[in-house]
């Protein structure tokens, strides 16, 4: 299956979809990762925060000639802001996936308050510039944090990964990062514990084009140009969520199902402002 890529404003493409692999931890989180490989993903989403650096590495390796075609992601955690501390982190990053570099790695949230992140991102460049990197890119920062690291660093992300659904559409966000040319990654394209893939709106869509309700929902990302990245374990579901591209959502679709979007449509209230992780 041919998957589409986007390109940021420095040439570098990514594909139009990924795999989450928060929670495939150990064995049976390599052989998920492995059949999704298989089934066709070039983007893995990681994070050290997930512990699961190692399951994606070793299906990595195990990919065999494909692996130049994947786009390993792994994230920094806030405790590791300062910047030498964050260029062990990423280096222990490294050594956990055990390949010779991880091909992309983001800072997982901005944590404002403790005020580290322009560190975190110098230690990013610096990374890229020693190979232990490919590219180097956000989490869950706003517009404001990305303008102050351009502003300090003369560096801009090539993406940035935050919360994107039906109900929280970020529209606003959209239209900056793509003024910006910077990429978005969606994290929980699906929804999480709510009832999205219920929905009679998307049931509707989703009965006139003859597909899931995931489907229609991971379509709705791909015509916004968001880069999903659905979480799946078992194959089937796997490949569902790949099977995508040829779903065209018409833009009255795609309209319909934005203006699902509620001001408090976050899924665990993590409003970058304010919310911190480490």
């Amino acid at each position: 299956m041919t998957i589409p890529h986007l390109s940021a404003a420095d040439g570098t493409t990514l594909p139009a979809i990924g795999l989450g692999t928060y929670q495939l931890n150990g064995s049976a989180g390599v052989d998920a990762i492995g059949h999704a490989i298989r089934a066709g993903y070039r983007l893995l989403d990681s994070a050290v925060n997930y512990e699961n650096e190692g399951a994606v590495g070793r299906a990595a390796r195990d990919a065999g000639d494909v692996r130049d075609e994947l786009i390993v992601t792994s994230k920094l955690p806030g405790r590791h802001h300062d910047h030498d501390a964050a260029l062990a982190a990423i280096e222990e990053s490294v050594f956990r996936t055990g390949l010779d570099r991880i091909d992309l790695y983001l800072i997982h949230w901005p944590n404002p308050k403790a005020d580290r992140y322009v560190q975190a991102w110098r230690a990013l460049i610096e990374a890229r510039e020693r190979g232990l990197v490919r590219h180097i890119g956000l989490a869950n920062f706003l517009p404001e944090h990305i303008d102050r690291l351009v502003a300090e660093t003369g560096v801009a992300p090539v993406v940035n990964q935050i919360e994107v659904h039906p109900y929280f559409p970020q529209q606003e966000a959209l239209d900056y990062h793509r003024e910006q040319g910077i990429l978005v990654q969606g994290w929980s394209p699906l929804g999480h514990g709510n009832d999205l893939r219920q929905h009679p709106v998307i049931a509707e869509i989703a009965a006139a084009h003859g597909v899931s309700t995931a489907q229609t929902i991971l379509a709705w990302h791909v015509a916004r140009q968001v880069i999903p990245l659905p979480k799946a374990a078992s194959p089937q579901r796997q490949i569902e969520n790949l099977d995508v591209f040829d779903v065209t959502l018409t833009t009255d679709q795609v309209e319909a199902i934005t203006a699902l979007g509620r001001p408090d449509g976050r899924l665990s209230d993590q409003d970058p402002a304010v919310y911190e992780e480490f």
